[in-house]
């Protein structure tokens, strides 16, 4: 389901010992003498709209459900983690290889690039051999004595899981507001650290979104408060420091339990925002900082299929909204005159490119914008209005706003990456022009970019559509149809996948792999109308996409269907096996990371977190169109037997945006359904939930058995 962290934007790996040519010995494929689990089956029915349906899987639920057949589910689950890692014990030292080659690639002891806020820098360092970090700062100069906000690495110790949500300074700087979440399900702990004694404050917040908004005064907070059940974001409250948080008083409530709700503060530090928003409509409240105790009021009351954002400016708010206007536009509106009658045109819609936010200075705004698939950034003067855009000078790139924290400020931080371009950050003086690299990700060993080449090409799917793919693959890669090739994408909720660089996916090029990333439908990398046409009744040409993808490229010889591979999760997940359903035949092997394939029975279960905030991106199966045209589609109602291609499927046991029970009945289900010998694996991870391992280190283990899994299809040894 959705991921705002939006899922591993793909995972990756390297080696020195490859000769030069990229060619890699081969051996031919043998799986160990291993008995797969069969799950029990169980009767249950599902009776809706007439129709009926046998699960006799549904049973596995119980676990989440806390009921009668817990114990066997997690039996299940563990016997299913035996038998993989019987299949993939002759590639345990190999895995271990290259998770030691991933790892040798990251800078040990590093630091970020310091971001200076209210007199003091702040910055975040990681020490050799330690998995987590220490957020830091010095006042007014980085020659300083350092302060150790958080020691996290410390913090840590005995725990399997252990996440930071959330970190703010109080206005005056004396108290740091933190979140923890130590179970991996995104429900945060609020905390406080007096910064002049080090000590603990007795307050403590529990189920939270994580994040925390500080009033003027100092001493008062707002934040998001989390359904214990359903894990939805309901209540936004006020507490004050030194007092009962069961006593938080609730200054907004959400009745629609298809929205998100969250609370932000302005950059110049003047107002406190609440906003709430689904996929299609949304409405800001706000108040002043330095007024904690009043009551919030309706920027523009809700408005049927219409979404804007508010940014406030020294004498003005900007409203980035699509009223009217799919790609979005900017508007203005005076500070005392918020309702949409007082909006009048601040930068009008453009068919061809697609606003997706605004950055506020004290002189400047800085607006991301997407145009032809690829991001960009304009500045815009407040002065005189003049504006300038950012280049580049690559192909395909990513670029967006870094942590910009101070308002009165010529500079502008952005990141800027590409899939042969480390991740670089970059200060950028909007008056001069100038920019000055700050950091560039080093990647130890020796990596050279002029070793690797990046393409980009449209494919052109079934209605005539172009779709982008973004190709990167080591120089000497013969396009002659037997290089293996890693296909990824997303698809859902609006969410780009933009081309990015990876350390860890240099263990896949060098050995002979080429890795493409497919822009298909129900991103937005195309625009608005480009997310418009692959949601709800129009969701099935976001699978049509990537088969098309796939198609092409093996016409085109960058491959050939025994050397093509897929990965996805969460909604790439339920893209995975949409895939593997209606064309098996084009994938050789397929990894499905915590995917979303039960599409039918979660989306009715109104007690499965996030479900109704869904509705507006899948649909409502109660209402029987949107039930019909979601089952034609879910992977777990269209299991068929027939050969699926090789298949390793990953979850969590303690997932809260997909539930360890979709994968879990998925695999039992095909495994009892499907025909031939390609093998189906499950690896559910006990500790961890939707994001994986919380160390910097240990999900390059998930990764290494990823990458193991499709060396062995291939033959690839070492």
């Amino acid at each position: 389901m959705k991921d705002k962290y939006v899922i591993g934007l793909i995972l990756s790996i390297m080696i020195s010992s490859c000769s030069s040519d990229n060619k890699v010995q081969k051996e031919p494929l043998s799986w160990p003498d291993a008995s797969a689990p069969i799950a029990e089956k169980k009767a249950h029915e599902r009776i809706i709209h007439g129709d009926t349906v046998s699960d006799p899987y549904y049973w596995m639920i119980d676990y989440f459900k806390k009921g009668a057949d817990s114990a066997q589910v997690v039996a299940y689950l563990e016997a299913e983690n035996k038998y993989t890692e019987a299949m993939m014990k002759d590639t345990e030292s190999f895995q271990d290889i290259l998770f030691k080659e991933m790892k040798g690639r990251i800078k040990e002891t590093d630091e970020s690039v310091p971001y200076l806020k209210n007199g003091y820098y702040y910055y975040q360092r990681t020490e050799e051999g330690k998995q987590y970090f220490k957020l830091c700062r010095k006042k007014g100069s980085l020659d300083a004595k350092e302060e150790v906000l958080l020691d996290v690495d410390k913090m840590a110790e005995g725990f399997a899981y252990y996440a930071i949500g959330g970190a703010t300074v109080s206005p005056d700087n004396k108290l740091l507001a933190f979140s923890v979440d130590t179970v991996s399900r995104r429900e945060y702990v609020i905390q406080f650290k007096n910064l002049e004694t080090g000590e603990l404050l007795a307050d403590k917040i529990v189920r939270t979104s994580g994040g925390s908004v500080w009033a003027s005064d100092n001493k008062t907070i707002f934040y998001t408060s989390k359904n214990p059940v359903t894990l939805l974001s309901e209540k936004i409250k006020r507490h004050t420091l030194g007092t009962d948080a069961g006593s938080d008083a609730v200054v907004y409530e959400e009745k629609d339990n298809t929205n998100y709700i969250g609370v932000s503060k302005s950059k110049n530090d003047q107002y406190i925002f609440i906003y709430s928003g689904g996929t299609l409509s949304s409405e800001t409240r706000y108040i002043k900082a330095d007024e904690p105790n009043a009551e919030f009021k309706v920027f523009q009351p809700r408005m049927k299929d219409v979404l804007y954002d508010v940014t406030p400016l020294a004498d003005k708010f900007l409203i980035v909204t699509n009223d009217n206007a799919q790609n979005f536009k900017v508007m203005e509106t005076p500070l005392d005159k918020t309702t949409k009658e007082n909006w009048k045109e601040y930068i009008p819609h453009r068919q061809d490119v697609l606003v997706q936010g605004i950055d506020e200075f004290a002189d400047y705004v800085a607006i991301s914008e997407r145009k032809n698939g690829l991001t960009q950034l304009a500045i815009r003067n407040l002065k005189d209005n003049s504006q300038h855009y950012l280049d580049f000078g690559e192909a395909a790139y990513t670029v967006y706003p870094s942590t910009n924290a101070e308002y009165n400020t010529d500079v502008i931080r952005y990141g800027y990456t590409s899939m042969v371009t480390p991740s670089s950050t970059f200060d950028y003086n909007m008056k001069t022009k100038d920019k000055t690299l700050m950091k560039q990700q080093e990647v130890l060993g020796g990596y050279d970019m002029k070793n690797y080449v990046t393409e980009r090409v449209m494919a052109k799917v079934a209605d005539g559509t172009e779709v982008p793919i973004s190709i990167v693959y080591k120089k000497g890669t013969k396009k002659d149809g037997t290089a293996p090739l890693l296909l990824y994408a997303y698809g859902s909720y609006g969410n780009s996948m933009d081309p990015s660089f990876s350390s860890s996916r240099l263990s896949l090029l060098d050995r002979g792999f080429i890795y493409a990333l497919a822009h298909i439908r129900g991103g937005e990398e195309m625009g608005r109308q480009w997310y418009e046409d692959g949601k709800m009744m129009k969701k099935k040409n976001t699978f049509t996409d990537f088969i098309d993808c796939g198609k092409f490229l093996i016409d085109q010889k960058f491959t050939a269907k025994e050397h093509l591979y897929a990965q996805g999760g969460s909604a790439g997940g339920l893209l995975m096996g949409a895939v593997i359903n209606m064309s098996p035949e084009i994938w050789n092997g397929v990894i499905a990371q915590v995917p979303f394939v039960d599409v039918v029975n979660t989306m009715l279960d109104e007690s499965i977190p996030l479900t109704t905030n869904e509705y507006d991106e899948w649909g409502n199966p109660n209402n029987k169109e949107a039930y019909d045209y979601m089952k034609s589609y879910s992977p777990y109602e269209n299991i068929e037997a027939k050969e699926y291609p090789n298949l390793l499927v990953t979850t969590g046991l303690h997932d809260s945006q997909v539930q360890y029970f979709e994968p879990a009945k998925w695999v039992a289900k095909l495994r009892a359904t499907k025909k031939g010998n390609n093998v189906v694996l499950l690896k559910t991870d006990m500790d961890y939930g939707h994001g994986g391992a919380s160390g910097r280190f240990d999900y390059l283990k998930d990764v290494a058995l990823s990458y193991a899994f499709l060396f062995k299809l291939e033959g690839i040894t070492k």
